[in-house]
This record gives structure tokens, C-alpha cells and sequence, in this order.
């Protein structure tokens, strides 16, 4: 950076020699004025109206016109003007930060320290740090009289020149303090909105979208000549250029356009600032799909068990008709317990009535026949004791 005004800083019998830098900057890309039927560039020309000439810089004098009179000022008059040649910051009064207004706020510098050492630019600092307090000052730069303030940003002295207080208009605007109603409702809402968009300023986020897409549009032009197409360069649709889409010219309750913010605010936090709600959805696609699973991981079960009762009551019935020559001959009771196989496939209530029931009257068959059994074993028996006698 070059230091565009060099003197000192004096509060009391202190003073702070230092040098002034300009913190800011504009980005803003420069335009030039041309001839759109062949391209040559316009100039401006300093020219007299009284000769008609051609007016080089160096034989211009400022002027005052009261109307009436023109008082013609050179350079070398307003040069001797005391406050021009003052090259001093004059501390006039320290007043609390929060005193005063942003508003009046104009362009901000740097003040570098300009001496070998730079204790007493340190110890001016730390005092405005730890007071609270901001420094009202006045000095004169490029022939004008200035109000400023100084404070502390990032370790470093600030210079923020200031508005006059006649250069601040007063608001006059019946409308803006008007008696109007506004319901509890209402009231709610707008906090509940302002809540929503509460969160710390920071200023990386935002950035200069006229600049960005100027840029984009002469970066198009250089590659592409009049060829370009600007509809295609930004992505623009016959719908956003018609005007004419529906709910264009709605007004909307005031109510209703507080809920409507609050609402999308939600959402938009829900889902993630960049993705929308799209975050949200996925979960609970999510949350569906493991349903969906739990779901068929039941039915597959289910499925199992019914292929497993059906093959319990194949076996079942097998055993059903072969207990009965088994009894006779050994006198087992039969071990069968199982349901017996249903010739359709049933579910529900009345599946499982049938299957009870058919259970049932197996186990009734089987009881019978292995009691018939056991009756016959004992009078094979007795008839053998009876013939030993």
C-alpha cells in the first residue's frame, strides 16, 4: 500500500506521528463509454464556452457562482488556507463506542506508525481498547476540513472519516410513524422469523453477484464474439423472463406472508443450507426403507414357518397311518404330534383352525388305536399264562 498523507496524531501534549493508507477498496470493474456504431471510445473534452478552446488542466481555476456573482479562486489562493496546511489529527473528545452513528460513517484508513518507535501509537491503542471509547478528531485532507473517528480493528488504529451533522438529512415521512394495529399474532411471527434468521455476521458469505456475472458476460464476449448467447450464459428460461407466471402480482396477507417465511426458513435449515430439504427427505426415505426391510424380513419369516409346518404335517401324516401296525406289533405309542399338512396354503384365523382342528382329531385317531394296542398285547399275554398253567 502507498500512504496517501503523512502527520500526527495529538491528544494533550501527545503526539503520535504516523501515516495514512487507504483500507478500502472498490472491485467494481471499469467501463469505458464507446461509439456503438463503430466502437471508438468518447472523450470528454475540457472546453471553454467563451473561446470554444480546448482547456488543458493545468489553466483551470475553481469557481463560486451565487447566482449573481462568480468569484474566480486559484490554486495558490486555496492553498494558503490555514487548515490546508495543517498536517495534524486533533484529538477533540473520546465518547462511547455505542454514541455514535453509523450512519455518518463515510471512508475508512489505516494509520501506520511513523516513528522509530511506536510507543505512544501502542499506548493510544491499548487506551481506546480498554476505555471503550472511540476518539473524535479533525484534520484536513485534500483541501477539506474532515470529522473523523479513531478505533481499534485487528491491533491496528482506524481512521474513519464522518459526516458533518448539517450533511445528515432528517426523516420526514408520515407513513413511518402512522397508528396502525398490529395484532399479538403478527407480532409473534416476525420475532419467530427474525429468530430464524439469527446467526453470527459473516461476511466471506456474501459477494457481488452484478460483479460476478459482469465478469462471467466479458470472459462469454471474449471467447465467443457477437455469437454469444446470454440466455444460455446465465441459464435463463422463457418462464423467468415472461413476467407473466402465476401469483406474479398476488399481494399477499401480511399474516400469511410472516408464516410463509417462517415455514421455508424452517425447511431450509431442516435440510441444510445448500441442499434444501433434500437432506431431510433422504432420511426419511431412509427411515422408510428399513421399515420396508423389517417388513420383508417378517414375511421371509413368516414364509419360512409356513414351509415348515407344511413339512411337520407331511411327516405327521405319515405317521398317522403307520402307527397303527407299529402298535400292534410292539406296542409303542406313537411319537407323531404335528400338525397335518393342509392341501392349500391358508393364513389367518381360519388356517389356524383348521390346523388345530385336524390336529386334533390325528391326535384323537392316534390315542385310539394305540389303546387298541395295548389291549391286545395283554390278552396275547393272559391267553399264554393260562395255557402254562
Amino acid at each position: 500500500m502507498r500512504a496517501i498523507w503523512s502527520g500526527t496524531v495529538s491528544f494533550g501534549l501527545v503526539s503520535v506521528p504516523v501515516k495514512l493508507y487507504s483500507a478500502t477498496e472498490s472491485h467494481d470493474i471499469d467501463l469505458h463509454q464507446v461509439h456503438d456504431a463503430d466502437g471508438g471510445r468518447i472523450r470528454y473534452q475540457r472546453r471553454c464556452e467563451v473561446c470554444g478552446k480546448t482547456v488543458d488542466y493545468a489553466h483551470i481555476d475553481k469557481a463560486y457562482d451565487d447566482g449573481e456573482d462568480t468569484v474566480v479562486l486559484s490554486d495558490e489562493e486555496l492553498e494558503s488556507l490555514p487548515a490546508e496546511a495543517d498536517k495534524e489529527i486533533e484529538v477533540v473528545q473520546f465518547v462511547p463506542d455505542e454514541q455514535i452513528d453509523p450512519m455518518t460513517f463515510e471512508k475508512s484508513y489505516y494509520l501506520e506508525p511513523a516513528a522509530k518507535s511506536a510507543k505512544a501509537y501502542i499506548l493510544l491503542r491499548r487506551t481506546l481498547e480498554e476505555t471503550a471509547r472511540t476518539a473524535v478528531v479533525t484534520f484536513a485532507l485534500r483541501s477539506r476540513t474532515r470529522l473523523a473517528a479513531l478505533r481499534v480493528r485487528d491491533d491496528v488504529i482506524v481512521l474513519q472519516t464522518m459526516l458533518w451533522a448539517d450533511e445528515v438529512r432528517d426523516a420526514d415521512f408520515d407513513a413511518a410513524s402512522a397508528e396502525v394495529r398490529i395484532s399479538k399474532r403478527e407480532m409473534e411471527m416476525s420475532r419467530a422469523l427474525v429468530e430464524q434468521f439469527s446467526e453470527d455476521y459473516e461476511p466471506e458469505r456474501f459477494v457481488d453477484e452484478y460483479q460476478e456475472e459482469l465478469r462471467t458476460l466479458i470472459d462469454e464476449k471474449l471467447d465467443q464474439g457477437d455469437a454469444l448467447d446470454t440466455d444460455a450464459t446465465f441459464g435463463r428460461t422463457d418462464d423467468e423472463d415472461g413476467g407473466d407466471g402465476e401469483g406474479g402480482g398476488d399481494v399477499i396477507d401480511l399474516m400469511e406472508a410472516l408464516k410463509r417465511s417462517v415455514e421455508k426458513r424452517r425447511g431450509s435449515q431442516t435440510g441444510g443450507s445448500q441442499t434444501g430439504g433434500s437432506q431431510a427427505g433422504g432420511s426419511q426415505a431412509g427411515t422408510a426403507g428399513s421399515g420396508a426391510s423389517a417388513k420383508g424380513s417378517k414375511s421371509g419369516t413368516a414364509k419360512k414357518g409356513s414351509k415348515s409346518k407344511k413339512k411337520s404335517s407331511d411327516s405327521a401324516k405319515t405317521s398317522a397311518k403307520k402307527s397303527p401296525q407299529k402298535g400292534s406289533k410292539s406296542g409303542r405309542k406313537p411319537a407323531s404330534k404335528k400338525k397335518p399338512a393342509s392341501k392349500k396354503k391358508s393364513s389367518g384365523a381360519k388356517s389356524s383352525k383348521s390346523a388345530s382342528g385336524t390336529k386334533t382329531s390325528s391326535s384323537a385317531k392316534t390315542s385310539k388305536a394305540s389303546t387298541a394296542s395295548k389291549k391286545s398285547s395283554s390278552s396275547k399275554k393272559s391267553g399264554g399264562r393260562k395255557k402254562s398253567a
